[in-house]
């Protein structure tokens, strides 16, 4: 698939034919997540793959905009390390959304390149989704939980909306 098209065609999917995805285009997928741009290149995302089956049914206990998971091949969930993502700590900021953010889009477009369906459930910055994702999968005091990407095999085919908005683009000045 040509980049452009792939940035036009790809569409949040959840619904999902009972097939599993092999671990080979897992990592491909994971692969591109890792080559997301990040702020002075600090790479601050982890990778949390999900298939177990009672795993994905669980997750709409912890994100209700995820229940559709329970169908799903797999999850991956990224995840940023707060103790190395870009920021200034005495001015409280950090890269680690906007770095996380990065990974996850590119993820969701290599999954739709590669012929899977995916769709981005939020995490960051719902404090109970991010609590219950950080207890149920025991992660790190220094890992934040941002993103739940779902995949599958499309069992559907979501109409594209027109999403070119020319009134929103300004040369120059405002």
């Amino acid at each position: 698939m040509e980049l452009m098209e792939g940035l036009l065609t790809r569409r949040s999917v959840r619904k999902y034919q009972d097939k599993p995805i092999s671990k080979e285009i897992l990592e491909k997928i994971i692969t591109a997540g890792q080559y997301a741009p990040s702020a002075h290149n600090t790479r601050p995302w982890e990778f949390l793959v999900i298939e177990d089956r009672e795993t994905l049914k669980h997750f709409r206990v912890m994100q209700r905009s995820a229940l559709f998971a329970e169908n799903a091949a797999a999850v991956i969930l990224v995840c940023g390390r707060e103790d190395i993502a870009y920021g200034r700590e005495k001015e409280g900021w950090s890269y680690i959304d906007i770095d996380c953010a990065a990974a996850t889009e590119n993820i969701l477009l290599a999954a739709h390149a590669l012929g899977l369906g995916a769709c981005w459930c939020g995490a960051t910055p719902m404090t109970g989704p991010m609590a219950a994702l950080k207890e149920y999968f025991k992660l790190p005091e220094n890992v934040k939980p941002f993103s739940i990407v779902v995949l599958g095999w499309p069992d559907e085919t979501p109409k594209q909306p027109e999403r070119a908005m020319p009134e929103r683009i300004h040369w120059g000045k405002w």
